[in-house]
């Protein structure tokens, strides 16, 4: 598949490219991807354009009947984490970890350090994910966690995942920024072109 591609879009209008469209009907068959399904459809159709992502994490989670939710939080997003926090605890019970959670020291794990001459604590995500099991969370908030290991968090999680801060230090942590800008656009071609090249 090439959809970034397409200019059509012809699914938009109910055409299946690949063909699959019975067999991905099977995966709603599950209960839960069913209601997490026609939650999102809904809000989507009552509410498009009209709330921000904030907004529609509180009305997702409530329309879920999501009681306890999951923070994991970047420690360089600390102040975030506790405005976001603020807001969640008005509705629901909010269990908070930050990415160095058990302090474990870089060197455990062989891991690079920002600066060799100091203790450095590595980002703990699988120790994020198991605090946040432990707790029981219905539905885990990701807020800024490094690349990869948003990903190791996500695998870890007994909970259902989303996201609602990526980091990217550069763009104030808005990545599409560098889709926006040509500037952006093309130095990450000229980036791409020169690993081909070495």
């Amino acid at each position: 598949m090439h959809c970034a591609d397409c200019e059509d879009k012809a699914c938009y209008q109910g055409k299946d490219c690949p063909g699959l469209a019975e067999e991905t009907l099977k995966a709603y068959e599950d209960a839960e991807t069913l209601k997490l399904t026609r939650t999102a459809s809904a809000l989507e159709g009552r509410h498009y354009m009209a709330l921000n992502r904030v907004q529609e994490l509180i009305r997702f989670a409530r329309e879920m009947g999501y009681r306890r939710l999951g923070l994991a939080f970047c420690i360089g997003l600390s102040e975030e984490a506790r405005l976001l926090n603020e807001l969640l605890v008005k509705r629901f019970e909010v269990e908070s970890v930050c990415c160095k959670v058990c302090g474990v020291a870089k060197e455990r794990l062989e891991l690079e350090k920002i600066d060799d001459g100091r203790f450095e604590a590595m980002c703990n995500p699988a120790g994020q994910a198991l605090v946040l099991n432990r707790a029981g969370t219905d539905l885990n908030i990701i807020l800024g966690l490094c690349l990869g290991h948003d990903i190791i968090f996500t695998k870890h999680s007994a909970a259902p995942v989303t996201t609602l801060v990526v980091k990217d230090r550069v763009l104030a942590h808005n990545p599409v920024g560098a889709l926006y800008s040509n500037y952006w656009r093309k130095r990450i071609a000229r980036e791409l072109e020169d690993d081909e090249r070495a």
